[in-house]
């Protein structure tokens, strides 16, 4: 069986050695060493600049604790093109999702669109840059200093991004990423928020811990984002492969790319001036038909790529939204393939034959 991703193991010895760390340390949360390890080696290995990182138990959280410090129960300018989760999180924290349609050709909220969205209730845009393709950051930045607004962005799909020369998490004034299991860094479950705002950094810090300040006071509100020296540990444990995990990946993805037709299939087109990570290989179909007709022959070999993103999100059932064609019409025809470092040739060009057909 062939699914769309696969987690990378890192040897098992090495990880048994991280753990033999935290039996050695008697310590197994609240950030202790594993964690604080990961986290500047995490910062090296970004290049973060200017920016702070916290590790947290998955990429939601991040999320929710930015729109409750930001977007403060307002209305959320937002995309219909990501994982649920990012739409859930403003529904979550009693804010209103506001839906721009997305450019057709990188796939990102349509920075041409936001203004129009905007009304005395919108207090900040969450924009996800979609498969790690970046948004137009600079577009969104000018909007957002012009009308006062916070920009959040989900980069769950970024890890070793990087724009204009510096990491992807440089940007906005909160970035999240997601480190679960099937990403391309992971910690098992776990994710990141990043902020170059020293205050902000440190009310999302007491955020993610209950919100204490020493263990009999509290400096505000907060909730448990912390993640525990178990999941540090695979983190330490996969970092160091991953130059090895990007190159097999470009290989899969230079090999679709020589292999696919595209006189039939569409591709994201990734935006100027980015260093990508091969996160995701998606293909666009010129009809749902016809990728329904791919999937099927597909899953019939034992291959299983993914319809991601899909359904368009101004179309679930806890948001009241209005028709947004782009998203709703691409959503309809995109499908992720198989991408994750163990897949083999054999297998790829079984993938590409079956499309191609």
């Amino acid at each position: 069986m062939i699914n769309v991703t696969k987690t990378f193991f890192p040897p098992l010895a090495e990880y048994q050695k991280q753990v033999q760390r935290i039996w050695d340390n008697q310590w197994l949360t609240n950030r202790g060493a594993l964690l604080i390890e990961l986290e500047e080696k995490l910062t090296e290995y970004l290049a973060l600049q200017q920016t702070k990182m916290i590790v947290m138990n998955n990429g939601t959280i991040p999320i929710q604790i930015a729109l409750k410090l930001l977007a403060k129960g307002g209305e959320v300018i937002t995309t219909p093109f990501s994982y649920v989760a990012t739409t859930a999180a403003i529904v979550w924290e009693n804010c209103t999702p506001v839906f721009v349609d997305i450019h057709p050709d990188y796939l990102t909220i349509d920075e041409t669109k936001i203004e129009a969205a905007i009304t005395d209730k919108t207090t900040c845009i969450l924009a996800t840059h979609v498969f790690g393709n970046p948004c137009n950051i600079e577009a969104i930045e000018a909007i957002a200093n012009k009308h006062n607004l916070k920009v959040i962005y989900d980069a769950a799909h970024c890890f070793g991004v990087t724009y204009n020369g510096k990491s992807i998490f440089e940007y906005g004034d909160i970035s999240t990423c997601s480190f679960h299991a099937t990403k391309l860094f992971h910690t098992g479950e776990g994710g990141a928020l990043f902020t170059k705002d020293s205050q902000l950094f440190h009310k999302c810090f007491y955020s993610h811990n209950f919100g204490h300040n020493g263990p009999l006071d509290f400096h505000g509100l907060g909730i448990n984002g912390k993640i525990s020296e178990l999941q540090a540990a695979m983190g330490l444990s996969v970092l160091p492969y991953m130059q090895q995990i990007i190159k097999c990946r470009k290989e899969v993805f230079d090999f679709y790319n020589r292999n696919l037709d595209f006189d039939k299939l569409k591709a994201i087109k990734i935006r100027e001036n980015t260093n990508w990570n091969y996160s995701y290989y998606s293909i666009i179909f010129e009809t749902e038909q016809i990728l329904l007709n791919v999937q099927s022959a597909l899953n019939e070999k034992q291959i299983f790529p993914r319809r991601y993103f899909y359904p368009s999100l101004n179309t679930i059932q806890y948001v009241k939204s209005g028709k947004l064609q782009i998203s709703e019409d691409i959503s309809k025809r995109i499908l992720c393939l198989p991408l994750f470092k163990e897949i083999n040739q054999i297998e790829l060009q079984e993938i590409v034959e079956t499309i191609n057909i």
